[in-house]
């Protein structure tokens, strides 16, 4: 079987997949709704009955007061019944969900459906806004399935910031690992709820990592008896004839107890108001996670590292939102004296503390372990579900960009024309030219999706790609500002000073410049597109650079092989402009400007 076939079979295979999970997850919300259903009129019904015993116990006095237990204990029961339904309605709700957007995604309906990363945008990068990186319709709404604020922010940082060699081909093998695992990513997609915010993880960990407060190690026994003290002169008074003198000397001696570490204790309660519920969907990941056993070395690193304390970090971040759940109990008017009276402040603040010293440095490890392996679980997902995008080969001999049937990830598949493209020595960089709409702007930004891809560790949308680490520099969306005072012509050339000073770096430039300098005349285009082109190409950078002007070809022979031109072209039927979108080598011969203007009614 050739790889392709076999590519096209993975694909039936997971859209087979999806479909028949989609389907048993249909029926099974169906059932679980109309379980709701019969539940929910037990419960009307049973309390009915109830009224009507209540009215006949305390209205009328012809039933006893036993006659209200029955139905009292079968609401309660069907309340506990129903609370549990609803849950197994939930899930099955949100499996269908999963293998629903898994389908969106196979069927290339997915833009405007997931996360579009909006919160990570930054128009001074120096290739997000060029590449699509973020927004409706992005790469980072089409491979992300993260839901915990890390596991967001690990995928985000991989696309802006290329990874090393090892670095790629490790996260290579954990993508290879991860990708049949179907049932993990269900599972942790359905763990827990959704994710706080970066702002409230960043929160809890400073919290979690701060210093603690230290209290002697006799506090917490004496805690104890004091909280046993008051409570045994309570049953006292209570049960006895012993009077309120047992209750109230033990009430003082716990007063004078609380005042003594007031200082310690009311800080620690106070820092204590931190988002743990953002941990909710973080814990539930873990639980994920802890069950599972890897071999990919990176994985193996990452489930190491959650072993630290000799208990799950799920349970142990369990526990922490129990505790502060407990603190918060202090608020409740109604509970508040039984709070005082147990010295409730106090035992709360002694196993925060304890939590902190056990815990507290290896929260942002945990958060962080479970954040990446989520990450690489949302790459394997669109292993998964590209079978035909292979991993690229990572090499590092020399600067290359070796791509046969490249195709933009972002475009349907049935929109996707692909070509081959190759950079290295010779030639680094080309000087593309063709008519509008042919395609230009189309193929810097497959070079560019692509190399983001394979730099980040994830399958590219090529038959093949061999690749060195590159730091990509575009010049592609440039826009005016009239807030700034600043003109086209002056933002491009800002951006160009971007390019060339990443180009001075290592490891070396891709560089991806649409219509370079196009906001001056043919004159100065010429002489500063040439002078920073070879600049470019004299720090041993790569790249593709566009234009309408077919003066600027005319630098190619003068280059010693460094540049090559290509084309695309373009002809007219009925009025009509057609396009192949086929790379070709060589300068175009002809402009589709005029025949487009005439095409529309202009009389030119």
């Amino acid at each position: 079987m050739t790889d392709s076939a076999g590519a096209r079979n993975e694909a039936r295979s997971a859209g087979a997949l999806y479909s028949k999970g989609l389907e048993e997850a249909t029926a099974n919300e169906a059932v679980w709704a109309r379980r709701s259903r019969r539940v929910s009129n037990s419960r009307l019904a049973c309390f009915v009955l109830l009224g009507a015993i209540a009215w006949f116990t305390f209205g009328t006095h012809t039933l006893g007061a036993g006659w209200l237990v029955p139905p009292t204990l079968c609401f309660i029961a069907l309340i506990i019944v129903h609370d549990r339904v609803l849950r197994q309605q939930e899930r099955a709700s949100r499996i269908r969900t999963f293998y629903e957007e898994g389908i969106a995604r196979l069927e290339d309906r997915w833009p405007g459906r997931g996360d579009p990363g909006e919160r990570y945008r930054d128009p001074n990068h120096p290739y997000a806004e060029d590449l699509d990186v973020f927004g409706r319709g992005s790469l980072f709404e089409l491979i992300a399935t993260t839901r915990t604020a890390a596991g967001s922010d690990r995928l985000a940082g991989w696309l802006l910031d290329a990874a090393d060699t090892e670095t790629i081909r490790a996260r290579q093998a954990a993508v290879v690992e991860l990708k049949p695992r179907l049932d993990l990513r269900l599972d942790m997609a359905l763990a827990g709820d959704e994710a706080g915010s970066s702002l409230q993880r960043e929160k809890l960990e400073a919290w979690a990592s701060a210093p603690t407060t230290v209290f002697p190690g006799w506090v917490r026994p004496f805690a104890v008896l004091m909280t046993s003290m008051s409570l045994t002169g309570l049953a006292l008074w209570i049960f006895t004839a012993a009077g309120p003198a047992p209750f109230g000397l033990a009430l003082l001696a716990q007063s004078i107890f609380a005042l003594v570490f007031r200082s310690r204790v009311t800080p620690v309660l106070a820092a204590a108001e931190t988002p743990v519920q953002s941990l909710a969907r973080t814990a539930s990941l873990l639980a994920c996670i802890e069950s599972e056993r890897f071999d990919a070395p990176l994985l193996v690193r990452l489930r190491g590292e959650l072993e630290t304390t000799g208990r799950p970090p799920s349970a142990e971040l369990d526990a922490l939102r129990r505790l502060v759940d407990r603190r918060d109990a202090r608020s409740n008017q109604f509970f508040l004296p039984v709070a005082a009276l147990l010295l409730w402040g106090t035992h709360v603040a002694i196993a925060l503390e304890k939590w902190r010293a056990r815990c507290g440095p290896r929260l942002s490890v945990w958060v962080e372990a479970a954040g990446e392996i989520e990450a690489l679980s949302a790459l394997s997902n669109f292993a998964f579900e590209h079978p035909d995008h292979p991993l690229p080969e990572i090499v590092e001999d020399e600067p290359l960009f070796d791509g046969e049937a490249l195709g933009h990830p972002l475009l349907p598949s049935d929109q996707c024309v692909r070509n081959d493209l190759r950079l290295g020595r010779r030639p680094q960089a080309l000087i593309m030219s063709g008519s509008n709409m042919s395609g230009k702007s189309t193929m810097l930004r497959t070079v560019g999706c692509n190399t983001i891809l394979a730099l980040a560790g994830a399958p590219v949308r090529a038959t093949r790609l061999r690749i060195s680490p590159l730091h990509i520099a575009a010049s592609i969306r440039i826009v005016d500002s009239l807030q700034q005072g600043q003109s086209h012509f002056m933002a491009e050339i800002t951006r160009l000073r971007q390019v060339v000073e990443i180009a001075r770096d290592r490891p070396p430039a891709l560089f991806l410049l649409d219509e370079i300098l196009h906001g001056t005349n043919s004159h100065d285009r010429r002489i500063g597109a040439e002078a920073v082109i070879e600049g470019l190409l004299d720090y041993g950078a790569l790249g593709i650079v566009t234009t309408h002007d077919l003066a600027l070809t005319g630098i190619v022979p003068r280059s010693g092989g460094r540049l090559e031109n290509v084309h695309f072209e373009d002809h007219l039927e009925g009025g009509v402009m057609h396009f192949d979108y086929e790379l070709r080598p060589g300068v175009v011969e002809k402009s589709n400007a005029l025949e487009l203007m005439r095409s529309v009614g202009l009389d030119v």
